[in-house]
């Protein structure tokens, strides 16, 4: 049995802490929010963020981050993506660096194009071989019902990846290990992008057709911005690639796709943020993303176009058009 803190008390962190209890943890959450921290302490709920669902007896939570950061032996990073440096510049003073870092963030900062593992190091800095990354086809509403799924522990650090598959790992979900940090990182950040191109499809009335399209050059243009940087070409083949942007791309669950699909249906960025309150990171990133793949010559058509659609350049029909209209020179 182990001790791990969970910050973030939103679904994801919520159902994480979950995972971590069925697997004989004990868990505490970290959350700003003190009626969502008191609900999952006293009632084994939390109604705002996963309707329905009891949580484990076992799990606390709190609004003290100096108790979180006493509590844990492994840290787990559940907080939006483009709030990451933010909060390490204040925890920073108390931060455990000596512990291991666990990531659950699937975005690049909009500001500084960086990946989330390295806003850690350079804000914390904490040594690569402490951090590791969870990630995968993972969605919040399906897997705080304990449906099966599987997931990827990336790190540089093999002792890392084992630790995240002794904590992680339950009957219903299972979690295998890679070395390719860069490219699990890249992959979960970039399928959301895709994601939004599969929603505004779908808000455009669009059909199979155009949607398998979107998904599969969609994965290509991941594997080669991901092979750019270093990624393993089998990463993106993987759960964290292919996997990821499957469930990404296929499910009403995912905020992406649905932010995308109001979008599309809408013609209106406002109309779809009224529609979709929750963070979408695919809308954060996408410019990021953009301009990761221009600096190494990748072309990327699909994340462009959302990259400008998102950004107010571009209507979602004129998006489409413009995907139609690239060049055919070559399927890879």
């Amino acid at each position: 049995m182990a001790r791990v803190s969970v910050l973030g008390s939103g679904a994801w962190g919520t159902t994480l802490a979950q995972v971590l209890c069925d697997a004989g943890h004990e868990v505490l959450v970290w959350g700003r929010n003190e009626a969502v921290v008191a609900e999952i302490s006293d009632l084994n709920t939390n109604t705002k963020f996963l309707p329905g669902i009891i949580l484990p007896t076992g799990l606390k939570a709190t609004t003290d981050i100096k108790r979180a950061f006493e509590f844990g032996e492994s840290i787990v990073l559940a907080i939006p993506a483009q709030t990451l440096r933010a909060n390490l510049k204040t925890w920073a003073p108390i931060f455990p660096k000596s512990l291991p870092i666990i990531s659950t963030l699937k975005g690049i900062e909009s500001d500084t194009m960086s990946r989330m593992t390295e806003v850690v190091i350079q804000e914390l800095g904490t040594d690569t071989s402490q951090i590791g990354l969870i990630t995968g086809p993972n969605l919040a509403g399906e897997l705080s019902l304990r449906q099966p799924a599987g997931a990827v522990a990336a790190s540089v650090n093999p002792k890392i990846s084992q630790l995240m598959i002794d904590l992680f790992t339950v009957p219903y979900f299972r979690v295998y290990p890679s070395t390719d940090l860069v490219g699990c990182e890249l992959a979960g950040a970039a399928k959301s992008v895709i994601a939004l191109a599969v929603g505004m499809t779908i808000g455009m009335d669009l059909g199979e057709n155009t949607q398998a399209m979107v998904i599969t050059r969609g994965l290509s243009e991941v594997a080669r911005f991901g092979a750019s940087y270093g990624a393993h070409q089998m990463t993106f083949l993987g759960l964290a690639g292919m996997g990821d942007i499957v469930a990404s791309c296929g499910s009403a669950l995912s905020r992406n796709r649905t932010f995308g699909e109001a979008y599309g249906r809408t013609g209106s960025m406002d109309g779809a943020r009224r529609e979709v309150t929750k963070t979408v990171e695919g809308v954060a990133s996408a410019q990021a993303i953009r301009e990761l793949a221009h600096r190494v010559g990748v072309e990327v058509p699909i994340i462009e176009v959302v990259a400008d659609a998102v950004h107010g350049d571009i209507t979602p029909d004129q998006a489409m058009e413009r995907l139609m209209s690239v060049s055919t020179l070559a399927e890879i």
